[in-house]
């Protein structure tokens, strides 16, 4: 990989874990359901007009809108506003990696290599040295949360398997045309008028600018640049920057939030990147007819750094 293609691939990584620290504050002006709402509205209706029609059903863009946007971002940032530090969330989340994993074996047929169950195995106990951290220092609700976020995220990185979209950046816009109507729905119902409209007429110049970050930087850029890098190297390359994405989110977190980093949720640190990265970059097994490779999970995004589309297979641009 070229320095260049390389400051690139760590620049995007930096973005997603930056991400977490980004939302934390926005969390401060904005109801979380009505901030997500607003992400995916800022994100999607200018670059429909860039981006041409959609490329795959219409099944799969609603599908994977309903279980990334409204349920996977709906429950991170209830489960941030309740209290699940920025750091710690974006470490947390990467365990979607093993439930991808787990349920392309439920649902494809995928037989995992003892490598990867070692990953999977691995992961967990991170997972659960990072629960024993929380529950010294925070609410067990909100870590839970994250984890069914992370459950979301494995179950639209399948669903976007079966869409074999040729075009990630194409098919991601359209995604995020989804989740828009239902999750301002949510927010009026349990979030109420009177709080959303509290916000927005609050709106000053740096919720403005939270909202462009994690619209357009860590969702249209982010997304088009790690697209970009996987259609130029292959996914072994490029895959294993994902794993900086929580070393960013708990360092940003640190020095912009002043979260502190227990000895305990190092060891989680360790643990779970280490156990991704097994589960993720080791070879699964699979049956004839979906020999398809798990891909690596990373980003915060929704962006979601999602199973392979069959065509970006084609161009070696596995995600």
């Amino acid at each position: 990989m070229r320095p260049a293609h390389l400051t690139l691939a760590v620049l995007v990584a930096a973005v997603w874990g930056v991400n977490f620290t980004v939302i934390e504050v926005g969390l401060g002006h904005f109801p979380p359901l009505l901030f997500s709402a607003l992400r995916f509205l800022a994100a999607a209706v200018p670059a429909v007009f860039f981006v041409g029609r959609p490329k795959v059903a219409w099944k799969w863009i609603v599908g994977v809108g309903l279980v990334l946007g409204v349920a996977k971002f709906g429950l991170l940032f209830i489960g941030m506003d309740a209290g699940m530090p920025a750091g710690l969330s974006s470490l947390v989340l990467q365990i979607q990696a093993v439930f991808t994993a787990l349920i392309a074996f439920v649902a494809l047929g995928e037989r995992p290599t003892r490598l990867r169950v070692l990953g999977m195995a691995v992961a967990l106990g991170g997972v659960a040295l990072a629960a024993v951290d929380e529950g010294t220092a925070g609410p067990l609700g909100a870590f839970a949360l994250v984890i069914a976020a992370a459950a979301c995220w494995g179950v639209s990185n399948v669903l976007t398997r079966k869409a074999s979209p040729p075009d990630s950046l194409n098919f991601m816009v359209w995604v995020s045309t989804v989740p828009v109507l239902p999750l301002l729905g949510l927010s009026l119902l349990t979030e109420g008028p009177s709080r959303d409209l509290a916000a927005l007429r609050a709106l000053d110049w740096q919720g403005a600018g939270i909202i462009l970050y994690v619209a357009w930087i860590t969702t249209v850029f982010g997304f088009g640049a790690w697209g970009w890098l996987l259609r130029r190297h292959p996914a072994s390359t490029v895959a294993p920057f994902s794993l900086l994405v929580p070393v960013f989110g708990m360092s940003s977190a640190a020095l912009f939030l002043g979260e502190s980093v227990s000895l305990l949720r190092w060891g989680a640190a360790a643990l779970l990147v280490g156990g991704v990265a097994l589960t993720s970059l080791a070879p699964a097994k699979a049956r004839a007819d979906t020999s398809v490779p798990v891909a690596p999970g990373g980003g915060e995004h929704g962006e979601a750094p999602a199973d392979a589309p069959r065509g970006d297979r084609r161009q070696q641009a596995v995600r």
